[in-house]
């Protein structure tokens, strides 16, 4: 196992390296990038400045280190708002942490049940049901949901907050912004994880070892639960891992906007309609930052779940 974590965390910091490199090559194909720092009728002396001092008048191999030292140091700055990138994202990550992390859990949580559920009452009418609703999930956009949710429970009854972030401070004010984003969210993923969930179980429930097990004289929930729920939760921690890192890599632009959250992916927003080239860099690195990781956990919880993943 220990051999396991150290070559999956080797490929890590490559893959890391590589994203830096191709992030960094992609923004600087960007011409003139110095017109947008320096105001509407720069002079000479003050172009020259800026770009000695980002290294655009430098070899790439150097303007790539001078960026990273910048990134990693915390000493980015805005192209438009001179504001420090990476303060603002620290500033932005509780709320999308908030949105990313509830939402996370119902979306997982349900979407086992009722793949459980499915899988279990598999061509009945508890199944044909809950298809149906998995279907009327998938096909509904997050903005058009949200925007129900918020007019329907925020605006005409005013029994929840129709927008805006209440800090963790305030555990019910907070609860009470987060219900509507969470769901509204959540239910895309809840259909897609319970589809996924149901097929997994049926076609791992009449595999060789679910028949010894329950030849072995266990009863159906604990072959449920040890053999068939373990092995098929596989694909559905793939889905979430890569689903909860997007989500935290500012995935969340059409929730945070509906409900006006005001998060990392409202602020990837803002700083692509402004052209605002540090931030998009900083916030794309950011969420790949966070798929690799995440997929590393995912990798470990693999090795867990099956031994045989470690060789």
């Amino acid at each position: 196992m220990g051999r396991f974590v150290i070559r999956r965390l080797a490929s890590l910091v490559g893959v890391l390296i590589a994203i830096s490199i191709l992030t960094f090559l992609i923004f600087t194909a960007i011409p003139h990038p110095e017109l947008s720092l320096a105001g509407r009728f720069p002079t000479p002396a003050t172009l020259a400045h800026i770009r000695h001092q980002w290294g655009f008048d430098r070899p790439v191999y150097i303007r790539y280190l001078l960026i990273m030292k910048l990134i990693f140091t915390g000493q980015i700055i805005s192209y438009t708002q001179q504001t420090n990138v990476v303060s603002q994202l620290v500033h932005y990550l509780p709320v999308t942490a908030s949105l990313a992390i509830g939402a996370g859990v119902i979306w997982l949580s349900m979407g086992i049940v009722f793949g459980l559920l499915s899988a279990w009452r598999a061509g009945r009418w508890l199944d044909r049901g809950l298809t149906v609703l998995s279907l009327i999930g998938v096909s509904t956009p997050v903005f058009f949901l949200g925007a129900v949710l918020s007019y329907y429970f925020g605006d005409k009854l005013g029994w929840l907050p129709a927008g805006d972030y209440a800090p963790l401070s305030n555990p019910f004010e907070w609860l009470k912004h987060m219900i509507m984003p969470w769901f509204a969210l959540s239910v895309l993923f809840i259909g897609v994880y319970s589809r996924v969930l149901r097929s997994t179980i049926l076609d791992t429930i009449n595999d060789d070892y679910v028949r010894t097990a329950r030849a072995k004289g266990l009863t159906e929930r604990q072959v449920m639960v040890r053999h068939v729920l373990r092995n098929s939760m596989i694909p559905i921690i793939s889905l979430f891992g890569l689903d909860f890192a997007a989500v935290i890599g500012g995935g969340a632009i059409l929730t945070e906007t509906v409900f006006n959250l005001h998060g990392i992916g409202q602020y990837a927003e803002q700083s692509v309609q402004a052209l605002d080239i540090p931030p998009v860099m900083v916030i794309t690195i950011f969420g790949a930052f966070m798929v690799v990781l995440i997929g590393a956990i995912v990798d470990l919880l693999y090795a867990v779940l099956d031994p045989r993943i470690r060789l």
